[in-house]
């Protein structure tokens, strides 16, 4: 029996392979299987996985024939997965000797459907702790009941996927798959979708992910098209929470995020591509429109003046019949 099974997708991290499965070998336990999928990368990265299958204990190495992103690869992992337990890393990352063993007793202790826990954000030699914006730790809490405030930052805010543990009841239940595709913000439907689906929760105040930040080929260093996959990514929180028997509730918290990341991009915009700016711009107007404008007005309202100024004039914006279709 397969206790639990660690998804790790890598693309292109030839440079940082090496360290994060160390890391793996360091956690790894007669019952514990690693689902190494390769998303079709072109430097040495696979090279270092065909090693890494035979000699890293529980490797199992999945290979993409044509590159689908993190979302989709995460999902190829998850359909192969074995494991009583499930959890993710991210190939360029690593972990605390004996970290998982120690996360798993956690849930374990707990008896619920899943365990957020906190994590060190590395950018070249600094070390920043980030941890999960809930207090309230070691105690098993209804998932509904800690997305809101609206105007406050929650744990569905916090949409690390391998910030955590799950049981594989949520696998079962169709909870735990990502939205095919996605580049970036894959883990946003994902996270709010697994706190309005699952049944119980608890956070867990343990450092032993790395999570390293600035690596030049991540889509968060990159202004191409791709990184307006976010767009969808809400689309899809939106239209989900909008039918939820809580919609009341959410939505205004779901469009306040929403809102909150189309600023920020537009904040940052000159890091785009200048057709991708543009292409911001329009699809980020679009999307304001789809929002219940009810609760848009609300959020609005609720925001500082300049994120407020800068959204109501994204607002007025004409919109292509092709961008709004």
């Amino acid at each position: 029996m397969v206790k639990l099974s660690v998804i790790v997708p890598f693309y292109n991290v030839q440079t940082y392979a090496p360290d994060t499965l160390k890391s793996l070998a360091a956690n790894a336990r007669d019952d514990f299987e690693f689902l190494l999928v390769d998303d079709c990368s072109r430097d040495e990265t696979p090279e270092i996985l065909a090693r890494a299958e035979r000699e890293l204990p529980g490797a199992r190495l999945l290979r993409h024939e044509r590159n689908g992103g993190l979302a989709t690869a995460r999902n190829t992992g998850l359909d192969q997965a074995r494991g009583e337990y499930l959890t993710f890393l991210d190939g360029d990352d690593w972990l605390a000797p004996g970290y998982f063993a120690e996360l798993l007793g956690a849930i374990e202790g707990l008896g619920c459907d899943f365990v957020r826990t906190d994590h060190v954000q590395c950018t070249a030699r600094a070390r920043t702790v980030h941890r999960v914006p809930h207090g309230r730790r070691g105690v098993v809490m209804d998932p509904r009941e800690v997305i809101l405030p609206a105007d406050r930052s929650t744990s569905v805010d916090y949409a690390y996927a391998w910030a955590g543990m799950y049981h594989r009841r949520l696998l079962d239940d169709g909870v735990l798959h990502f939205k095919d595709g996605l580049r970036t913000a894959e883990d946003r439907p994902w996270i709010w979708r697994l706190h309005r689906e699952a049944k119980s929760m608890a956070v867990v105040g343990l450092l032993g992910v790395f999570y390293r930040r600035g690596v030049a080929s991540s889509l968060t260093q990159i202004g191409d098209v791709r990184q307006l996959d976010f767009i969808r990514a809400f689309d899809q929180v939106i239209e989900e929470t909008a039918q939820d028997r809580d919609a009341d509730r959410l939505l205004p918290k779901a469009v306040r995020t929403y809102c909150a990341i189309i600023s920020h991009h537009l904040g940052s915009i000159e890091r785009f591509e200048p057709q991708v700016a543009r292409k911001l711009r329009s699809m980020s107007a679009a999307a304001m429109k789809r929002m219940p404008q009810d609760v848009l007005k609300e959020a609005l309202d609720s925001m500082d003046v300049q994120r407020a100024s800068r959204l109501r004039r994204l607002r007025r914006r004409p919109v292509p019949a092709e961008v709004a279709a």
